[in-house]
């Protein structure tokens, strides 16, 4: 794992980060990292891995797998197919898609078992202590109440980033929430935290490539 901080850019299922819309903000992404030598991931739908995965250097990542084998799994998300896809790794716990603690337990073993990275996503510092124990390469901490909101966790409520850092140990904390600015990052990396996870502040940016920049510019404290 690289020392730089990883933006971490979840293209959701947004109109404006998907298809042809979502490649451009991909490639925007990786010309970023090569220009600015920043720790970029972008994180797209499961329909679209192979296709961006493919297109772009920079690591991209599953938004979600199961805990599941090869077998009678119908809807379910198998990890050997998002390895195989070109994925690197996978967020998991999303507040927009919670896990049961015994479920994701399962999900986090698979991914291991296919050397997948491991975002582990908690609402609280008190979720952070618990999937801690998970041993995940990243925990991201975002209050759901600030998610695509104007008002970024840093600002309103920098506690929750510093409470965080203590429940979690070692592991790598990213937040997010409300993160739009250079600084929105740049407190948080002053906080403590490894990176930011984003998504409507690339993806629904009137220019995705000066949100880009903006945020990476942030990483310089």
């Amino acid at each position: 794992m690289t020392d730089k901080p990883l933006l971490l850019i979840n293209f959701k299922t947004y109109e404006e980060a998907t298809g042809e819309r979502g490649m451009k903000i991909a490639k925007v992404a990786e010309k970023i990292s090569q220009e600015k030598k920043a720790n970029i991931v972008i994180a797209v739908q499961i329909a679209e891995l192979e296709k961006f995965a493919s297109a772009v250097s920079i690591p991209v990542y599953s938004q979600h797998i199961d805990g599941i084998h090869y077998g009678s799994n119908t809807g379910w998300i198998l990890p050997e197919t998002v390895k195989n896809a070109g994925a690197l790794g996978t967020i998991l716990n999303h507040t927009e898609h919670q896990m049961r603690p015994d479920l994701l337990r399962e999900a986090v073993e698979r991914a291991r078992e296919m050397r997948l990275k491991v975002v582990i996503c908690a609402n609280t510092p008190e979720i952070a202590r618990d999937v801690a124990k998970l041993s995940p390469d990243y925990i991201a901490v975002e209050p759901p109440e600030l998610i695509g909101g104007t008002v970024s966790i840093s600002k309103a409520k920098p506690e929750v980033i510093t409470n965080s850092l203590k429940a979690v140990g070692s592991i790598p904390l990213l937040v997010g929430a409300g993160i739009k600015n250079k600084d929105d990052v740049k407190k948080a990396i002053q906080l403590g935290a490894k990176g930011v996870l984003v998504a409507s502040g690339v993806t629904k940016a009137l220019s995705p490539e000066k949100a880009i920049k903006d945020l990476v510019a942030g990483f310089n404290v």
